[in-house]
């Protein structure tokens, strides 16, 4: 009896002055006290057109809605919080969510969303908490959140983001806490997380991570709370922590096998580290900015509590922070509480059966059991070795040749960052068991012959960002289970041909960033195995026919940015399991026939965007079917597009940014978009009072020959008011100024029936040409 009298007062506040009772929708339960709708597991296709105006709360989980179109909620322009968890949501519309501007809660969890583009979420300028969880996202567009100014938490966790790009989340200005826990994340751009200056929590658990982000993290001004468990790092470096508010860090269950002392220097603030369920066995005392820190996890690691951990033990004591985890040895130490070991117990030397127990437990102990007390093991002059762990770094000390006298057991050498100039012949002696070698940034611009001879267990070579032009065929002599090879942002201007000969194990080369010019026959001899090839951001013209013949497994290949003029067509000749094929940035202003025949069978997603394209043939796409799961057009000049219709796979299609001619001719592609379920982003680009409509909503096409009844009258109630049209408008017009670049002038004058206009659009060609 309290509610009932104050319904009017909350009607008013929300602007509504007359209110009649809704219709609550079939198989619903609505509640017009709370003002909530519930239609949970309904098997629902669509969202309900009967749900009353005033609906504050929708619940709609567990049904089969799949796409949510554009103005899917314009019924309901009050809702607050909305439930979309499982229901089957592949594809958003631009412009779903437009009139939800009261919208603080959205929840689309356990759907099948795999791209979040740059207009998915328009219209929730209120909204605070946004869940995306368990979905499959693989891309997250700059520009998604960008009108989100008011959301505090965003949680995109397992998904399957790989890379996230620069100013991926820019516009959240209030955002507190984001999640991308679970996903496949392996690079994080500098600035992908520029302009979150309010984030406070970042959690980054369950990824693909291999190295500490720390020029990306030094972009987070406000971060306290940073969660890296659970990803594969294997080492962290001096002052690779630099976060001036961070107090709590999680390293736990990653692969570190050695932490510098001066990782968390430039952390002035840190109180809790969490390095539990790694591979330490020793670790120095921390070099601290400020003594704040008052836990030091270390469970789960093989901790050998020797004379070599006394330090730490000492410091830990002096500083009052408290260790947790047990000794792993040796035996007389055996799961002893590492807080409750006192110093004096840490030896070096013992009786003969402990001597004994200790060369059981460690199979590759670096001193002999006989080493008195205080021995050092031995490790080049301004380097840190630590044998335990089989790391050892240099990094950053002035080198001009590479250092002599790592232990043999070494596993990761990291030399990055100093002056070498030339890596002479057997650099690396007695190294057998090294598995990643760094040597970023080392100014190198020649290595000799043999520089890498005997490392027999290399696996990761990192030559990136130094100054290479050229590398010789017995370069990486000795080096049989070499897989990843990164030469990218180096001088090359021709392809390193006969350089990976020696090199049959090779799965992924990195070539990013360099001059090369032209790609000639037999430069991938050797390297029949390659999977991955990364050619992206050269000055390639040139490909020869049959050039990837020899790496029959290559599946994915990177070559946009470059200068190519036409598809390499006759290159693909023998890749017949290339899945993914990057062409984007090209030049390329004409697509021929048949031009993907060769990989139409394999290929899965292929990006054409952004390549000034002004036409395809009809049989472009000739031989490509069902297994097409990407195809990317945007940013291009086509009017007109080929027959969409066999690609019936197709998850992902962007034609944004094309002058489309709305006209006859494009017919095929109106009718397209009425039977598919995808989110396309057609527009028309001509006839001048088009510009700016989407292809699905204008209805010239009702007058073309051969059109279908139905069609047209399908076409007639999905035309919107005035009133509605103005809004994608003026959405639209930033798009309409940088796509018109006075290409609409040949136009002004035609006002010819639609068997006139292809000669007006020959008439544009032609002008285009000349531009």
């Amino acid at each position: 009896m309290f509610l009932l009298p104050t319904l009017p007062i909350v009607l008013f506040f929300l602007g509504i002055h007359e209110v009649k009772a809704g219709k609550c929708p079939k198989f619903c339960m609505c509640d017009s006290i709370q003002l909530t709708v519930a239609c949970v597991k309904k098997n629902l296709t669509e969202i309900p057109p009967t749900i009353d105006e005033i609906t504050v709360k929708l619940d709609l989980r567990g049904n089969n809605i799949q796409e949510l179109p554009t103005g899917a909620f314009k019924h309901t322009p009050y809702l607050t919080h909305l439930t979309l968890q499982r229901t089957g949501i592949r594809k958003i519309q631009e412009g779903a969510f437009r009139t939800l501007g009261r919208l603080v809660f959205l929840n689309l969890a356990y759907n099948d969303i795999d791209i979040l583009y740059q207009e998915s979420f328009d219209g929730l300028s209120s909204l605070k908490q946004l869940r995306i969880d368990h979905n499959r996202i693989e891309e997250i567009q700059p520009g998604a959140f960008s009108q989100m100014g008011f959301l505090i938490q965003l949680s995109v966790t397992h998904n399957q983001l790989v890379y996230i790009p620069n100013m991926a989340f820019q516009g959240l200005q209030n955002i507190k806490w984001l999640r991308l826990s679970h996903n496949a994340l392996n690079y994080i751009d500098i600035e992908a997380f520029a302009g979150l200056f309010t984030l406070t929590r970042l959690s980054l658990d369950n990824n693909e991570l291999q190295f500490f982000p720390t020029e990306t993290m030094t972009r987070l001004p406000e971060v306290t709370r940073l969660d890296l468990g659970y990803n594969p790092m294997t080492y962290l470096g001096e002052e690779v922590v630099s976060m001036a508010k961070l107090t709590h860090l999680f390293l736990d269950h990653n692969s570190l096998q050695d932490f510098s002392g001066a990782a968390v220097l430039r952390s002035p603030k840190l109180t809790h580290l969490d390095l539990s369920h790694n591979q330490l066995r020793i670790l120095q005392p921390l070099v601290l900015g400020s003594p704040k820190l008052t836990r030091l996890n270390l469970a789960g690691n093989p901790i050998y509590c020797s004379c070599y951990l006394r330090p730490l033990r000492e410091w830990a004591m002096q500083e009052r922070v408290h260790l947790g985890g047990t000794c792993s040895g040796p035996a007389h130490l055996s799961d002893e509480s590492l807080s409750a070991l006192q110093p004096s117990d840490m030896r070096c030397q013992s009786h003969e059966n402990m001597r004994k127990a200790e060369l059981e437990e460690q199979n590759r102990l670096p001193l002999p059991p006989t080493t008195p007390p205080g021995y050092k093991v031995k490790c080049p002059e301004n380097c840190a070795c630590e044998s335990e762990n089989h790391h050892a770094s240099c990094e950053k000390q002035g080198h001009t040749k590479v250092p002599r006298g790592f232990s043999p057991d070494t596993r990761l050498l990291d030399l990055r960052d100093n002056h070498f100039h030339y890596i002479a012949s057997n650099s690396f002696p007695g190294l057998t068991e090294v598995i990643s070698i760094h040597l970023q940034r080392c100014k190198i611009h020649e290595v000799e012959d043999g520089a890498f001879s005997g490392l027999k267990g290399l696996v990761y070579l990192y030559l990136s960002e130094n100054d290479l032009t050229s590398l010789s065929p017995n370069v990486f002599k000795g080096l049989p289970q070499l897989t990843y090879l990164h030469l990218e942002k180096n001088r090359f201007n021709q392809f390193p041909k006969g350089a990976f000969t020696l090199l049959p194990g090779l799965l992924t080369l990195h070539l990013e960033n360099n001059a090369i010019t032209k790609l000639e026959t037999g430069i991938l001899t050797g390297a029949e195995k390659l999977r991955s090839l990364f050619l992206t951001s050269n000055e390639i013209t040139n490909i020869s026919p049959g050039v990837f013949n020899p790496a029959s497994d290559l599946a994915t290949l990177h070559l946009g940015n470059n200068k190519l003029k036409q598809v390499p067509t006759n290159a693909f000749s023998m890749t017949s399991s290339l899945t993914e094929l990057y062409l984007s940035h090209n030049p390329i202003r004409w697509i021929g026939a048949k031009a993907f025949l060769p990989v139409a069978t394999s290929l899965k997603h292929l990006y054409l965007n952004n390549m000034s394209l002004e036409k395809m043939s009809k049989d472009s796409l000739a031989g490509l079917g069902s297994g097409l799961q990407s195809l990317l057009l945007e940013g291009n000049q086509l009017e007109d597009v080929p027959d969409f219709s066999p690609l019936t796979g197709l998850e992902v299609i962007n034609l944004a940014e094309n002058p489309l001619l709305c006209d006859c001719p494009l017919l095929p592609l109106r009718n397209w978009l009425e039977m598919v379920n995808l989110k396309v982003r057609a527009k028309c680009g001509y006839p001048p009072e088009l510009k700016g409509q989407r292809v699905k909503d204008v209805h010239v096409f009702k007058s073309c020959p051969g059109q279908k009844p139905s069609l047209s009258q399908n076409l007639k109630p999905s035309k919107a008011p005035k009133s509605t049209k103005l809004k994608p408008a003026l959405v639209n017009t930033p798009t309409v100024i940088k796509t018109n670049n006075a290409k609409p002038k040949p136009r002004k004058n035609a006002k010819s029936q639609f068997v006139q206009k292809p000669s007006v659009k020959k008439q544009k060609s032609v002008i285009t040409k000349h531009l």
